[in-house]
């Protein structure tokens, strides 16, 4: 069975397929919130408090559904499974800093 969700969207949170009913994801983005009014108030915002509101608003958030997505995956130290990072974007060392340092690179 193959099944396809979008980052945040309604199989974003809630899902459960223990054991081996999902064994690899396929992260297509980085899953960044979209550029309106609201968020880049809030960036603003950020700039002013932390000096990067585009980290803060934008990718901090995104990188945080990327690892929820793989979590769905990899759910226990016992389980074991692939993920796919396909965007060319998860290569840059700024991203690459922002992954958990064992998940390998091949």
């Amino acid at each position: 069975m193959i099944g396809f969700a979008v980052l945040g969207g309604i199989f974003g949170e809630g899902i459960d397929l223990p054991g081996e009913r999902l064994i690899g994801a396929f992260i297509a983005t980085l899953g960044l919130p979209q550029v309106n009014a609201v968020n880049e108030q809030m960036k603003a915002r950020m700039a002013a408090l932390f000096g990067d509101g585009y980290r803060y608003t934008y990718l901090y958030p995104g990188m945080t559904r990327v690892i929820q997505a793989a979590g769905r995956v990899i759910r226990t130290q016992e389980d074991r499974g692939v993920i796919h990072l396909i965007d060319d974007r998860f290569g840059r060392p700024e991203i690459r800093t922002l992954l958990p340092g064992w998940w390998s690179r091949s």
